[in-house]
């Protein structure tokens, strides 16, 4: 589709993005970023409706639009609803930012209509030649906010990528349930999609020893909900610093907590964006997947990635395809005073 040129009449602007809370997560930065560089456009995001304290504190010319895309919206029909409601506010521009069947069928629905459409490009052949099993390249990709502000370049309107936090001041109210902060709080986000991307819990244990010992840290906040607590709900009996996050607080209370603590210890998943959403550090371990696909959090360092160095790694951009080791020694491998260790890296 053509290029657009720039200039400063003000756009109605739809961007997409629907999926899993960490794809969510990655489209923040480059939105902030957006909406405070184009003040005379409007922009607005269609994503799942419980994604939207992620949007906390966006400039006045972004707008969130919940839509529930599993009912309401669910199948051909209700696609063909939601094209029809979304015809009705004339957006001028249509930003593919996910690029799945759904998707395409809006932004198609939309350009029919008179709106221009430009898509994120996943880099599928550069993503397949770093995780096959022969003759890997092992080169960096674009990241994942490369490549959404690729989008908006194409679009005419190129982005410089300069998110902070979501957060303009310090949060206060987590602190209520909290009390004040006194000591280090590490978080840890022990669980990921898939269990290629999870460190052993006997080993993750061991870390969590080495916290509880050390006089520095004064809390350590677990970030588990539902069936993953099975295997490490004994924790709480054992460990006196710590405390199980899992459903006791909204999303909006969970991203505060993440904001007071000092440093993150997640997986390749959706808490290491979260974090990184709120400025935390985060120190992630990664196993069948790597920060080189990209999809390292925003704001994050390559020093702070644990990993193993293996000729089979990556295997799979998202965990998705089991080990043919069976054990996963890209995770095995990785001793627990290794992450320890980077926790005392300032």
């Amino acid at each position: 589709m053509p290029r657009m040129a720039k200039n400063n009449k003000s756009l109605n602007i739809l961007a997409i993005r629907f999926s899993s809370i960490g794809d969510v997560a990655t489209t923040v930065p480059v939105l902030d970023s957006f909406a405070r560089q184009y003040p005379q456009h409007h922009i607005t995001l269609i994503s799942n409706p419980r994604f939207e304290a992620f949007f906390r504190g966006m400039p006045e010319n972004f707008s969130f639009l919940g839509t529930d895309v599993k009912h309401k919206y669910n199948g051909f029909s209700g696609l063909k609803l939601l094209v029809s409601e979304l015809a009705s506010k004339k957006y001028d521009v249509v930003l593919d930012l996910h690029c799945v069947i759904r998707s395409i069928f809006i932004s198609t629905g939309l350009f029919l209509r008179g709106s221009r459409v430009f898509s994120v490009c996943k880099d599928k052949m550069g993503r397949n030649a770093d995780t096959r099993r022969l003759f890997k390249r092992h080169i960096r990709l674009n990241t994942v906010f490369e490549r959404y502000s690729r989008v908006f370049e194409k679009a005419g309107m190129p982005v410089v990528v300069d998110f902070e936090s979501i957060f303009k001041e310090a949060p206060a109210s987590i602190l209520e349930k909290t009390g004040s902060k006194h000591g280090r709080w590490v978080g840890i986000a022990p669980f990921a999609a898939h269990q290629t991307k999870v460190y052993p819990m006997n080993l993750l244990e061991k870390v969590v020893e080495g916290l509880e010992a050390d006089e520095s840290c004064s809390r350590i906040y677990v970030f588990a909900y539902g069936k993953e607590l099975a295997p490490i709900i004994h924790w709480q009996n054992r460990f006196k610093k710590l405390t199980f996050v899992h459903g006791q607080i909204t999303m909006n209370l969970e991203l505060e907590l993440m904001y007071w603590l000092d440093v993150m210890v997640s997986m390749d998943s959706s808490n290491m964006h979260m974090a990184s959403l709120v400025g935390t550090r985060v120190v992630s371990i990664w196993g069948s997947t790597h920060p080189n696909i990209g999809f390292l959090g925003y704001g994050q360092k390559l020093e702070d990635c644990v990993q193993v160095d293996m000729d089979c790694r990556p295997c799979s951009v998202f965990g998705k395809k089991p080990c043919r080791y069976g054990n996963c020694p890209c995770m095995t491998g990785i001793s627990p005073d290794t992450i320890l260790n980077r926790l005392q890296v300032r």
